[in-house]
């Protein structure tokens, strides 16, 4: 059986992270921050907090070489049913509502840029969903076509990117007179709320540098291999990260960007033109494929493993000839599909961007619970500059979840929710297994 390799991994994590988060959130972020040093800073410090995220689980991933991502770390190192509980959060929300989106902002930028064909949001809902089912079959078919899909999309997303940042500041007629030092009343920005609420949509953006370790079981050599393919599948999102937001800001005005979702195409009318434009945003509606195809890939492997190890859920371990988990991949677009269609854009942004760090800070902290419990486990990697590295993610994820369930206690009610909605659904499964015959 054919197995992932090195680049196609690391494209995973790319094309994971490189979507929906950097080309909406900034209109988000405007609405409370002016600062073009916070803004920068926001991007800086998501990606600090990523790459230590990133670095816990390539220590994590290397010690437990199992697909299926925080679900086989939290199982292994809590308990199965904290295992069980982040399969069923990445299940319903974690993969399909991220996709859902990605898909939801390729169809908003196709639109934007051609008018004729209808500017309704029943035409941006047909456009995500064809493009979720596209992907959906060209992963269930084999490994080679869908790692060469992947690498390709991701190749060509990063050229594109690099090439609209250094040409939009080159061609931009009127630059915005914008600083990046800091002034005064900043450093009270930093430390407040606000900051930590913008966070969260930083965070989301950067979501996806853990997305290498739900294929850790489909990867050549993972315990090898892994670290390097995190570190910099993350790091190289953080330079382009950072270089797209500082071209938005020197672009556009802040005040055109302000609580629109379309950044990118935005910024694209001040340095080019209406033409340019249009050709930029079907640029930018490609690089969303790569994101929808990359999360189509990885996400079913937690349903995989959920179904390799529980009964009621045994259908969704189910396999092709190639060992592509056919029924989980169709199962999550089955859910992405239900998010398309029936929410709104910033609803599941919050919720399932407040979940999805949930289920990181959970893992990242396993990291010393497992060197506690577990000091003779072989660890071919072992974190850098341990314990500050996984700290300093702990640190800042926690200051972000704690301030967001302050200020958007309904997304964090439902986030609840969801967490025991797992436990009950947990609990059902071992009173059922107790409960049925042995028939294997």
């Amino acid at each position: 059986m054919s197995k992932f390799r090195f680049w196609t991994a690391t494209a995973v994590v790319i094309a994971n992270m490189i979507g929906t988060g950097v080309f909406t959130s900034l209109g988000y972020q405007l609405q409370d921050i002016r600062s073009p040093f916070v803004l920068m800073m926001l991007w800086i410090v998501g990606g600090i907090a990523a790459l230590c995220g990133a670095m816990s689980y390539a220590e994590l991933g290397a010690a437990l070489p199992r697909s299926g991502g925080e679900y086989n770390f939290l199982g292994k190192i809590y308990h199965p049913a904290a295992g069980f509980v982040s399969g069923w959060m990445s299940a319903l929300i974690g993969f399909a509502a991220p996709t859902a989106l990605a898909a939801i902002t390729f169809g908003t930028y196709f639109v934007s840029v051609l008018p004729d064909a209808g500017s309704g949001p029943w035409v941006v809902k047909a456009l995500a969903s064809t493009l979720v089912l596209i992907m959906t079959i060209v992963h269930s078919s084999t490994h080679k076509n869908s790692g060469r899909t992947q690498v390709v999309f991701t190749a060509l997303k990063i050229i594109l990117i690099s090439i609209f940042c250094i040409t939009a500041l080159m061609l931009v007629p009127t630059p915005q007179p914008i600083s990046v030092l800091p002034s005064k009343g900043d450093v009270n920005l930093l430390f407040g709320g606000t900051f930590a609420v913008s966070l969260i949509y930083v965070s989301y953006a950067y979501t996806g540098w853990n997305a290498a370790t739900y294929l850790s079981g489909e990867v050549e050599n993972p315990q090898r291999i892994l670290p390097w393919v995190l570190f910099t599948g993350t790091f190289l999102v953080m330079l382009l990260y950072v270089a797209l937001n500082y071209m938005f800001l020197r672009v556009a005005p802040m005040d055109a960007l302000v609580g629109k979702l379309e950044i990118g195409f935005i910024a694209a009318q001040y340095a080019f033109g209406e033409t340019g434009a249009r050709l930029i945003g079907i640029m930018l509606a490609l690089l969303l494929v790569s994101t929808v195809s990359a999360m189509v890939l990885a996400g079913p492997r937690v349903l995989q493993v959920l179904g390799e190890d529980f009964a009621i859920l045994r259908p969704l371990s189910k396999t092709n000839k190639d060992g592509i988990p056919v029924s989980a991949i169709w199962f999550q677009s089955i859910l992405t599909l239900v998010f398309i269609l029936t929410s709104s854009f910033e609803s599941i942004l919050v919720f399932s961007g407040m979940l999805l760090a949930l289920n990181s800070f959970a893992a990242v902290l396993g990291l010393f619970v497992m060197r506690w419990r577990q000091p003779d486990l072989p660890r071919p990697y072992r974190v850098f500059a341990y314990p500050l590295t996984p700290l300093v993610f702990l640190a800042l994820t926690g200051f972000t979840l704690l301030y967001v369930g302050i200020s958007r206690p309904i997304e964090a009610l439902f986030a609840l929710a969801i967490v025991v909605s797992g436990l009950a659904f947990y609990a059902m499964t071992k009173i059922l297994d107790k409960r049925k015959p042995a028939t294997e």
